[in-house]
């Protein structure tokens, strides 16, 4: 009897330190906006308003989810005064063969980034990988029920899987950040740690985590986009 076919997956796309090298692009520019948004939005002095940004990320996986759930800071707000990032295609870094890979890879293709929407697209429009996706899903549309809910929260994810109207087993999330790595795996999506600039450029509560051994949620390790061809 021959063997059916499996399905192609839905490839779930990290942005920053996935797709693009952000260590050396945005998130400096990030940190400092953010912590210049804090000050002004909510009259804390630089050093009140780098805690809030660290311990929220810390603590939520997302700096903005801390600020809407404690303070009440409106989400698109909130993006429209950090992401503006005027010589932001002059720092930035891709790698000449992404294209190729990508358009190779068999399945939907989805960005899900949890930096603002606009600023995904442009990134990805400079890059040159703009056609290779279905879709960019930024923090913005991250909502369950009323709440922001970007990840790590499994919750999205068991929410973008039934919208796409496929079983998280599906579904492949390729990712830079372990903790959001985590939540897939909980929520059965296979997780794929990149790890192409993480090394140099890990961010947020994972910076100095040990990159050299492969937790047990994690599916597969890569250093570049051409392995996601040969994961079994």
């Amino acid at each position: 009897m021959a063997r059916r076919a499996q399905p192609d997956p839905v490839w779930l796309f990290d942005l920053d330190n996935t797709l693009h090298n952000a260590g050396v692009s945005a998130f400096h520019h990030f940190d400092a906006a953010m912590n210049r948004y804090i000050e002004d939005t909510l009259q804390v002095s630089h050093e009140e308003a780098d805690h809030l940004r660290a311990h929220y990320w810390a603590h939520y996986g997302n700096t903005l989810v801390g600020l809407v759930r404690h303070h009440g800071v409106r989400v698109e707000h909130f993006v429209r005064a950090t992401h503006r990032l005027p010589d932001l295609e002059r720092a930035l870094m891709g790698h000449p063969h992404d294209v190729a890979a990508l358009r190779r890879l068999p399945g939907r293709k989805i960005v899900l980034t949890n930096a603002g929407r606009d600023y995904a697209v442009q990134v990805l429009r400079h890059l040159g990988l703009l056609a290779c996706f279905d879709e960019v899903v930024g923090v913005e549309q991250m909502h369950c029920f009323g709440d922001l809910r970007p990840k790590p929260d499994a919750r999205m994810l068991r929410l973008l899987a039934a919208r796409l109207k496929v079983s998280p087993s599906r579904c492949v999330l390729v990712e830079d950040s372990l903790m959001n790595q985590k939540s897939a795996h909980r929520v059965g999506m296979r997780a794929v740690w990149m790890q192409r600039w993480s090394r140099r450029h890990a961010h947020g509560p994972e910076q100095g985590a040990r990159l050299a051994r492969r937790p047990a949620y994690v599916y597969a390790r890569i250093g570049s986009l051409q392995q996601l061809h040969r994961l079994p």
